[in-house]
């Protein structure tokens, strides 16, 4: 496409937000400040932003927002509106979908029955491990207090309910509709409002039946919610899958946590992961959260503008265009943490996939465990409070996350985002992008690995050149150690070859003594 018809082309999602004004819940989190930051740079004449902010850590809304917003996410559109132009087109509302009646006051309930168009309710705890009863109250409870808020709006045009593409993993072909939940919602809630929490624990196994965690369990109960709302108010479910950091803009590479493939990948770049229980063929589904983003406006765009209503589920998946296997993610990664080196590795980054499950634990004892406890007795002699043991067992809790998603598979259909990418017109396609004809995979892995030492570990840019040297030094350590395992393995071998000739000729002797007799 050239530059000229880009330029020239209308941007009609740009025009349906014109004076639109948003609530958005979860906008504190990575998901939600990339929707903010892309709803400030790229439609800047919308109405207003709300977002629905929980005090947190003795920190206001307020002050919350203003950390937000001097992030180096922000930094782009910061430097092309100012900060004090940012701060006054986004109001925080004090509440918490945790609490009754979402913790707002009756003047801020009133003000958004009155003033908001679009809700893009993504407010969720994504912790897989998180108490039954806290992933009810927040995700199950908090959507339908949500949804009951949405059918007091006056003027509301669109909801979007941000769901996952993994909350109906007995489907192991998820298609864009609606799907039974595996319990009545209302009666999950009432349950856990008036049982203890102890109660819910105990129970919690009976309850989640057949699901891996509460996460999944809990997002499938939201859905029946808003499939139940559907009649009533203009409420759309959208899927993404698994979301990684951003591809192309503002800050390739950026994420705010390590939960998920950024965790992997500094752990095992750090070398203190070195085996994974996993089919290294097969392959999971990750989206960029850009990526995602861009779907989610054009999904409302479609739905507003194009009056699209038959549409009420959209799949934002990527693995029906892009198979990426675990192998070569492996092999990605093992590149590009040899060119990008984190600081202060414990060991070479290395290791590999196991099928076999045995395989695997007899490594994480000779690979992790002992090494964990080797390295702890060494800070402790030094003086220093132990922290290896802790990272190991932190990293344990994940593989048991891991392990479950890596060893099934699952495949999405998503023709109904591919049909609205079809709708767009030359500069909406390259403003909104929706395909990824363009990524080079290396490139993404490398951003990654730089953003995550800049923004996550902290290390400057101006450290690497010392973390080169240090991992080729770990590269010779890893080297002599291995030469010397072998060496002493095949001391061993010897040894007990010996034994046993000297036990077998003993043995033989006496049995040829007793013969003669």
């Amino acid at each position: 496409m050239t530059d000229n018809k880009i330029e020239n082309a209308p941007d009609r999602v740009a025009d349906i937000f014109r004076g639109q004004h948003i609530l958005i819940t979860g906008g504190t989190g990575f998901l939600g400040k990339v929707m903010v930051e892309k709803l400030l740079r790229c439609l800047p004449n919308i109405g207003h932003l709300y977002m629905l902010v929980r005090s947190k850590k003795g920190k206001e809304p307020k002050h919350r927002l203003d950390e937000i917003f001097n992030s180096p996410l922000f930094d782009k559109v910061r430097e092309e509106r100012g900060l004090e132009a940012l701060q006054k087109s986004v109001t925080a509302i004090h509440g918490d979908v945790q609490l009754p009646g979402l913790g707002i006051s009756l003047q801020d309930r009133k003000l958004l029955i009155e003033k908001i168009n679009i809700v893009y309710h993504g407010a969720a705890t994504v912790r897989f491990d998180e108490a039954l009863k806290k992933a009810v109250l927040i995700n199950t409870r908090g959507t339908k207090q949500m949804l009951e808020l949405a059918k007091e709006m006056k003027n509301l045009l669109f909801f979007g309910h941000i769901s996952t593409a993994y909350c109906h993993l007995e489907e192991k072909l998820l298609e864009e509709k609606p799907y039974p939940p595996p319990a009545d919602p209302h009666k999950i809630i009432k349950c856990v409002e008036w049982m203890d929490d102890d109660v819910v624990e105990s129970i919690t196994d009976k309850i989640l039946g057949h699901l891996p965690n509460t996460y999944a369990f809990t997002k499938s109960l939201s859905e029946r919610l808003v499939e139940e709302a559907m009649p009533h108010i203009p409420v759309v479910i959208l899927r993404p899958s698994i979301v990684v950091p951003i591809w192309k803009e503002p800050l390739p590479g950026w994420t705010d946590n390590i939960n998920g493939p950024t965790g992997l990948l500094i752990g095992a770049g750090k070398g203190v992961i070195r085996s994974m229980y996993c089919n290294e063929n097969g392959y999971a589904d990750y989206v960029p959260v850009d990526l995602v983003i861009n779907a989610i406006l054009s999904c409302t765009w479609n739905f507003i503008y194009c009056k699209d209503h038959d549409k009420r589920v959209y799949n934002l998946t990527s693995s029906s265009d892009f198979k990426v296997s675990w192998a070569e993610i492996i092999e990605i990664g093992r590149r590009v943490t040899e060119k990008v080196p984190l600081n202060n590795v414990v060991w070479y980054p290395g290791g590999s996939m196991k099928k076999s499950r045995l395989r695997h634990n007899i490594c994480v004892f000779f690979f992790h465990t002992i090494p964990a406890y080797f390295i702890d007795a060494i800070i402790f002699l030094a003086g220093y409070e132990p922290i290896m043991c802790r990272v190991q067992q932190r990293i344990q809790k994940g593989f048991e996350v891991f392990e479950y998603y890596a060893n099934n598979q699952w495949d999405f259909v998503n023709a109904n985002i591919k049909d609205v990418r079809d709708k767009f017109n030359a500069k909406e396609y390259h403003t909104y992008f929706l395909h990824g004809d363009d990524i080079d995979f290396y490139e993404y892995f490398e951003s990654c690995v730089h953003a995550a030492r800049v923004y996550i570990l902290k290390e400057p840019p101006e450290t690497l050149p010392a973390a080169r040297r240090h991992i080729r030094i770990m590269y010779w350590v890893d080297v002599f150690v291995k030469i010397l395992f072998f060496i002493l393995l095949l001391y061993v071998l010897f040894a007990w070859s010996d034994c046993f000739k000297s036990f077998f000729v003993s043995s033989w002797t006496g049995v040829t003594r007793v013969l003669s007799l």
